[in-house]
């Protein structure tokens, strides 16, 4: 039995960093480096080629479109730092001063051919190889080593996709939504109960500290959305993309809502002191919509995140009946706060604020302000995607004229 959970357990890991960006991206980088290397050894007059091996490691990149993005800045980068090597070699040796021409001259020439974020890559290419280059033929042979470490990290990407990181950003997504939902219950606790007011401004901290969390989230989800684009495992690409980043925003626009609710509830903990925030009957009542809306933002970050039809078709109806729950609850919430307002007025601002805070977050979190949202932002990457290529898409048009019914297919599944 002990054998059997530790294989599982092995197992387990095993898959996990099967999954890991950092996993992948070494081995892919190491395979693609060795592949350069040994056909470096046939075709280059070095004995240790090491510029292909290395121009292979900075072109493969986790993701197809970051590799093909990336990978010709780099050549362009590597490639440009050679040739400034070849010509300050067949002048100068190295020495300091020469040293500090090639670094000038490196940088400026890479301005030039717009290496962009990879203009020191120019001046160190100049200057490995300056230091190791003395004769033209070697000089060459680098030129020779830097395309075929680019040949062979495209051709490596290009054969062998990189995967795709969606199921890793929907993680981050559901992992984000349950972080809110414990965020929400404590805020309703404290609602119902004599909360004092360090213990309410510990809470508006934790809202806080949610932006943190966006921004990992954020970047995870821009990993999966490079991991879609120009890859040819994935089908309607532009729908997950949009799906995701759509959902991400909501829930962003949820947490800055939140983190005024947060503060709503503090200042009123510090003007009430030590009385409870609200009185019994309203604390209950608001402690059960915060429950009832933590639960919706948790079945709002399953809709987004699921793949298959039925699956969020079952997410949308159930998200939709704790909405329906939700809005009663609010109702009966409204009209308990404004029986207390009428017999005691103080603090009906702040009161009427957190109704009103709890509302902005339920109409996010509606299917329909969803549904229009997605659409939206549909139709207007289509629109971008004309206007900046009029004569490939008109091209493609006129090639395949089915193909323009596929926003229209991409907006009947936005709906669903």
């Amino acid at each position: 039995m002990l054998d059997v959970r530790e294989t599982a357990a092995w197992m387990a890991r095993l898959a996990k960093w099967h999954r890991d960006p950092m996993v992948v991206q070494a081995l892919r980088s190491a395979a693609a480096a060795s592949i350069a290397y040994v056909i470096a050894l046939r075709l280059s007059p070095e004995a240790a080629p090491l510029t292909a091996p290395l121009t292979a490691l900075l072109v493969v990149q986790v993701t197809l479109y970051a590799t093909l993005k990336m990978s010709f800045r780099r050549v362009n980068a590597v490639v440009a730092g050679v040739l400034v090597a070849i010509a300050f070699s067949q002048l100068v040796g190295l020495s300091w001063w020469s040293l500090a021409l090639v670094i000038v001259a490196a940088l400026g020439v890479g301005h030039l051919v717009r290496a962009e974020e990879f203009v020191a890559e120019v001046a160190i290419s100049a200057m490995l190889v300056l230091g190791v280059t003395s004769h033209e033929t070697l000089a060459w042979a680098r030129v020779v080593e830097t395309l075929i470490g680019a040949v062979v990290g495209l051709t490596f990407n290009l054969v062998l996709a990189p995967p795709v990181w969606v199921e890793q950003a929907g993680e981050s997504i559901e992992g984000l939504a349950r972080r809110v939902r414990q965020l929400l219950l404590r805020l309703g606790e404290q609602a119902a109960g004599h909360t004092r007011y360090h213990e309410a401004a510990a809470r508006l901290h934790e809202a806080r500290q949610l932006d943190h969390d966006i921004a990992a989230v954020d970047e995870d989800l821009r990993q999966a959305e490079d991991s879609l684009r120009l890859n040819p495992r994935v089908r309607e690409g532009l729908l997950h993309r949009v799906v995701l980043r759509t959902g991400l925003d909501t829930l962003e626009i949820s947490t800055v809502v939140l983190r005024v609710l947060a503060r709503s509830l503090t200042d009123l903990a510090k003007v009430r002191e030590p009385d409870p925030l609200f009185p019994a009957r309203s604390g209950e009542a608001l402690e059960r919509l915060l429950s009832e809306v933590a639960d919706a933002v948790v079945s709002f970050s399953v809709l987004v995140t699921t793949s298959a039809s039925e699956n969020a078709e079952s997410a949308e109806e159930r998200l939709t009946a704790e909405l329906r729950q939700a809005a009663l609850t609010r109702d009966r919430l409204a009209e308990l706060l404004l029986e207390d307002v009428r017999r005691d007025p103080r603090q009906w601002q702040l009161q009427g604020a957190v109704l009103t805070e709890v509302d902005r977050i339920l109409d996010e979190l509606d299917t329909e302000h969803r549904s229009r949202r997605l659409l939206e932002e549909l139709d207007r990457h289509t629109r971008e995607q004309r206007e900046r290529r009029p004569r490939l898409t008109g091209l493609r048009d006129r090639i395949w004229p089915h193909l323009p019914k596929r926003p229209r297919r991409l907006r009947e599944r936005g709906r669903r």
